[in-house]
């Protein structure tokens, strides 16, 4: 595709999705009385640089732009668009950091090859233990669930991992807003609460994941759910069957591994390398009715899927009607740049189910998560929701929309992020003064905790047992491996929850346990 037509493509994207929309203000990276200032006076409320993200993104998934294509430069892409070059500089920027785009020395900016290996043909494919017709995506037990329904509509310190730091928590401004539903007496807020959770709650994280995670939904399609066990509980009980299985990430969260087997899930683990899941030939062969996967973050070790990676897993899903559980945890602490888009974001075919929870952004105690699940199965997950859980914290969640539509969430994310950074540094420095380049250290990109890996010889349980005595708290890597003989040695550091002031001391103290295990 050549200049004058990418621009041109482009220009009528913009052209048509402003059609679609009410008016709104000119953005003001374009030129003044250029063709593309008069598109953006009716453009929707996306940045332009967004759009051009988004679109010239579209393109390479659609293989309009194919693999090998030159683009222009920043620069000539601007000058023919009318508009800034920042903001065309911004939309490559982060294709390049998503894996769409590879910039070559001294020769451009080209699209990048990211077509997953071909699908083996010969698969066993294993029949849906639901309705055969296809008219339902419900298993037995979840229709049976929604068709009966009765109803109407001490974690803290260092080195705690997943931890924020909860003393940072807008207390006046939170308290203010608490009062203010109190002094309403509003009864609704303090009876049993719909199953999809408070409407201006969905309203506010629909719009929050739309902008900030680029995952495509609307507020029907977000239920509120009290974390990540709640999410993966309901969407196993009405899309899974007794002895179902579910590829797990190897390393992964051990709570993911603890729901799926009191379902009766059997978990296949998935062997992660620095580009996420490998699947291998054999597992191929033999599909699941669920993949759970960290892609964003992989927990606990940190790497983010490739864009290859995401890609073969979203086309195995739709051929082979696999559910794909994406948890998303704590992806807007990311420290190295911005944060990378959802894998639900390049679904095209329905099969991602997205969850998340704002335990890592505010507070643990609030117990407010969220779910995100296509249009078709909204309602039946609103009902089955409803029937098991009677959900509450109505209150509660009314404090955080009012929280979220102010800016203060917004701010705290922003605020947080800074002093994540701050602190991950600091105990950086001090696992180099005590270690130099003798350990290694994995996931110290984003989220709240890195990885300080340890030689195979070292018990990391017995690490974890003799800091404990001393005041320390941290987590051994080998248990979240489902198989303790292979697994990697090493030990999860948390640092959200621990002033600054008091990292080095108390890595001091944890150093000293380790050097007490070091061989020779």
């Amino acid at each position: 595709m050549k200049l004058a037509s990418l621009s041109d493509y482009l220009l009528l994207r913009i052209e048509r999705g402003a059609q679609k929309n009410a008016p709104a203000k000119a953005g003001k990276t374009f030129a003044h009385g250029s063709a593309a200032a008069k598109t953006a006076a009716r453009a929707p409320r996306m940045p332009v640089n967004r759009q051009i993200y988004q679109l010239i993104r579209e393109a390479i998934l659609a293989q309009t732009l194919p693999a090998g294509l030159q683009l222009p430069s920043s620069r000539d892409l601007a000058a023919e668009l009318g508009m800034s070059r920042n903001t065309v500089t911004y939309a490559y920027e982060q294709l390049l950091a998503e894996g769409y785009l590879e910039s070559r020395t001294g020769a451009g900016t080209f699209v990048a090859d990211t077509e997953p290996d071909q699908i083996p043909e010969t698969v066993e494919r294993s029949e849906p233990l639901t309705d055969p017709s296809g008219k339902s995506e419900l298993s037995a037990r979840g229709a049976m669930l929604t068709r009966q329904a009765g109803v109407g509509e001490r974690q803290w310190g260092a080195f705690m991992p997943g931890v924020p730091d909860v003393t940072c928590v807008p207390h006046k401004v939170w308290s203010r807003l608490q009062n203010k539903h109190w002094r309403r007496a509003n009864s609704d807020l303090l009876t049993y609460g719909p199953g999809a959770g408070y409407a201006p709650l969905r309203e506010a994280v629909a719009e929050y994941l739309r902008v900030a995670r680029s995952v495509n939904c609307n507020a029907s399609q977000v239920l509120i759910t009290t974390g990540i066990h709640q999410s993966i509980d309901i969407v196993v009980k009405l899309l899974g069957e007794h002895g179902d299985s579910a590829w797990v990430e190897d390393p992964c969260y051990w709570g993911t591994r603890s729901v799926l087997n009191s379902l009766g899930i059997q978990s296949v683990p998935i062997t992660v390398d620095q580009e996420g899941m490998r699947m291998r030939l054999a597992n191929l062969r033999r599909p699941p009715r669920f993949i759970c996967t960290t892609p964003s973050h992989q927990y606990p070790l940190g790497m983010v899927m490739s864009l290859s990676r995401r890609r073969m897993l979203l086309e195995y899903a739709a051929a082979h009607k696999v559910w794909i559980i994406e948890d998303d945890y704590d992806s807007e602490f990311r420290y190295g740049g911005r944060p990378l888009a959802s894998l639900q974001g390049m679904d095209t075919h329905d099969r991602v189910l997205y969850m998340g929870t704002f335990s890592k952004i505010m507070f643990p105690g609030l117990r407010i998560g969220f779910l995100v699940v296509p249009e078709s199965l909204a309602t039946a997950f609103s009902t089955g929701i409803a029937e098991l859980y009677r959900n509450g914290q109505v209150f509660l969640q009314a404090t955080l929309a009012d929280f979220m539509g102010e800016g203060h969430f917004a701010s705290h994310i922003r605020k947080m992020r800074v002093l994540y950074a701050e602190r991950l540094q600091l105990l950086q420095q001090s696992i180099d003064r005590h270690f130099g380049e003798k350990m290694t250290i994995t996931g110290g990109e984003a989220g709240l905790h890195l990885v300080l890996g340890l030689p195979p010889e070292c018990d990391d349980v017995a690490i974890c047992e003799e800091a404990l005595r001393a005041g320390i708290i941290v987590r051994p890597l080998s248990r979240y491996y489902m198989h303790v003989r292979s697994a990697r040695r090493g030990l999860l550091l948390g640092y959200a929850s621990v002033p600054n002031a008091e990292i080095a001391s108390s890595f001091d103290k944890l150093a000293a346990v380790i050097k007490r295990h070091l061989p020779g």
